[in-house]
């Protein structure tokens, strides 16, 4: 087992996770939660070389961008209904890192099925 892809694939599905549970339950500390585990998620991406490096980190990067403002309009503005527009941004960026994750995933192995 490749436990370097396990921490990087973990906290891809926690950035995710996370983002769709400040959606459900719009608290400042589970947007701040989110925001802190979609920066870790990037800073795994640097320095990754596989087939989709650069779209993977692309998107963590829109995600980033989307979380950051989100997490000023609920804490400095008090403007819930933008930092839930922000963060449904950042959560369709999130899904789209992981299908790309499944497509590079496919790519780089390959399954015997006899």
């Amino acid at each position: 087992m490749d436990w370097g892809k396990v921490i990087y694939v973990f906290f891809q599905l926690m950035s995710l996770t996370s983002v769709a549970g400040y959606l459900y339950d719009h608290n400042k500390v589970a947007l701040f939660i989110a925001v802190s585990l979609n920066l870790i998620s990037t800073f795994l991406k640097i320095g990754v070389r596989n087939i989709v490096a650069a779209e993977l980190f692309a998107a963590s990067l829109v995600a980033d961008l989307h979380l950051i403002p989100a997490f000023f309009y609920e804490v400095i503005k008090h403007n819930s209904e933008a930092a839930v527009a922000m963060a449904i941004g950042a959560l369709i960026a999130n899904i789209v890192t992981i299908i790309l994750s499944f497509i590079e995933i496919s790519k780089t192995k390959n399954i015997d099925w006899e």
